[in-house]
């Protein structure tokens, strides 16, 4: 287990959230988390032998809220509204987007403002320190009255019922996991039902998730371009901080800086950097790289400024104000913001990949190349290069455009015009996280076309950030120059190296971090 978080002394950072999603580190309640509990337990307690009603306590929900419940059923009312609110259909959401929804939820339950009893907050705590996965499923959340379906399959697991995936990924029924861990369900009391479902936590999670490796791959963003405009003879001229400073955005500062230093010491560039160099302008996908990549950054930035506003709220419907002792409706469950940002990152990413492939294009193409021969073939005609490589990246570029098409702007009505405006979030966070995917592919295609045209300008040498990333590709096995081969294995390498952080250790071992 990587660490211990203890969610309750105030609002959870990203790098708690992706230890606990996609690292596996154990959970906690503090002795805060669990004082606040208890006092907003007592509320509902008592709101419950009321005689006045109270949303979610002696009421239906949604469209049936006008309908009183008798105390004898409302337990029966809690289990029905987690067992028909499991209503997902579809794939099945992975395990690190179901540990971050359950986390989420669980950092709220430990504010103090949803009426859980500590016994129950408790038991989700221990689902995710004991590996516990409930089973949930692609569809079946509208991202208003918060994530439903998704986080209603995680309230089954904590009474026992449905499927679930145990620590060591076996599938079994969630009572004999519980039972396996030592652990016994919960009868879930008065307002508890409500409380485990009704919240942004899993959009937010994949947005967490989505900003952490969007952080990453923007980096590698600059990292490729700087290889493409290494080999490509361009001029690294146009990145210098003079001339950044006249458009003072912060992702551009960064993104140039970047390049900068990824190409400082090339003799490649250093190559055609005197009097007699006719390449006066570059292409838009070179010259522009800090632009493009720079407004994306930004883009991030801003994702993750809600982000931490999401992880700093309590969300809720109705909600316990436990001083004083009031339960109040409101509409904090509705996704717009999380869902606006997400699909903002997913057009951020989408022009990132566009770019990159176009500064893979123009390494194929011999009248572009400035003396590579096409394809980067050994033998053009007999070989065909890397030709089918940017028939790859074109294919993930063209559906992330589609990606890219916001699905925040769609509603449809629910619950008999009840819920009559919803956000999307969970779509919008859904297709973003096949986007980030989409781009580390595309990138990764980029990356080993440029290292290969490194190689054919020897014996010109790279930079050492840009040569140091050439000789891991190639003591991993990702071959230099040479007859055709079986591309996909090797694109796959240097996925995976993009992935785990290679790449850039090597980089930021040569020159020190990037920015």
């Amino acid at each position: 287990m990587t660490q211990e978080v203890i969610v309750g002394t105030g609002p959870l950072s990203f790098d708690e959230v992706v230890a606990v999603a996609r690292h596996g580190a154990g959970v906690r309640l503090s002795d805060e988390a669990l004082a606040a509990i208890d006092k907003a337990r007592k509320v509902v307690d008592e709101l419950a032998e009321s005689p006045t009603p109270a949303y979610g306590v002696s009421t239906g929900f949604g469209a049936l809220a006008t309908k009183h419940i008798p105390a004898d059923q409302r337990a029966q009312l809690q289990k029905s509204l987690v067992r028909s609110h499991a209503a997902g259909s579809g794939p099945e959401v992975e395990r690190e987007v179901v540990r971050a929804l359950m986390l989420l939820r669980l950092s709220t339950l430990a504010t103090g403002h949803t009426g859980i009893r500590r016994e129950t907050a408790e038991l989700m705590a221990a689902l995710l320190s004991h590996g516990i996965t409930p089973v949930v499923h692609e569809y079946g959340s509208l991202g208003c009255s918060g994530d439903l379906a998704p986080l209603a399959h995680c309230a089954l697991t904590l009474m026992g019922e449905g499927d679930v995936d145990d620590a060591d990924g076996v599938r079994r029924s969630a009572a004999s996991a519980l039972a396996a861990a030592g652990l016994a369900p919960v009868e879930l009391g008065p307002k508890e039902g409500l409380a485990l479902i009704n919240g942004t936590d899993g959009m937010l999670g994949m947005l967490v998730l989505a900003i952490a490796d969007l952080r990453m791959l923007m980096r590698t963003a600059d990292l490729a371009a700087a290889m493409s405009v290494e080999g490509q003879l361009a001029t690294d001229r146009v990145f210098a901080a003079d001339l950044t400073a006249l458009r003072p955005h912060p992702g551009q500062a960064a993104s140039a800086a970047n390049l900068t230093a990824l190409l400082d010491g090339s003799s490649v560039v250093a190559s055609h950097r005197g009097p007699d160099c006719n390449r006066v302008q570059d292409a838009y996908s070179l010259r522009c790289s800090p632009q493009v990549h720079g407004a994306a950054r930004d883009t991030v930035d801003h994702a993750a400024l809600v982000a931490q506003r999401e992880l700093a709220s309590a969300i809720d419907n109705p909600v316990v104000l436990p001083d004083e002792a009031r339960l109040e409706s409101n509409g904090n469950f509705h996704g717009a913001p999380v869902g606006y940002v997400l699909d903002f990152l997913a057009i951020a990413a989408a022009d990132v990949a566009s770019v990159s492939e176009r500064r893979t294009d123009r390494f194929l193409d011999k009248t572009r190349s400035h003396g590579l021969p096409p394809f980067l073939a050994d033998d053009p005609g007999v070989d065909s290069g890397h030709m089918i490589a940017q028939y790859t990246q074109a294919g993930i570029v063209s559906e992330m455009k589609r990606l890219a098409v916001p699905a925040s702007v769609d509603s449809i009505p629910s619950s008999a015009m009840q819920e009559d405006h919803v956000s999307m979030g969970w779509a919008a966070a859904r297709k973003l996280r096949r986007s980030v995917d989409g781009l580390a592919r595309v990138l990764a295609v980029e990356i080993l076309t440029g290292a290969r045209a490194l190689d054919l300008r020897r014996p010109l040498t790279p930079a050492p950030a840009t040569g140091a990333v050439v000789d891991v590709l190639r003591f991993a096995g990702v071959e230099g120059p040479g007859p055709d081969r079986h591309l996909a294995p090797e694109i796959e390498n240097t996925l995976s190296l993009i992935r785990d952080g290679s790449l850039l250790a090597a980089v930021e071992e040569t020159i020190g971090a990037l920015q």
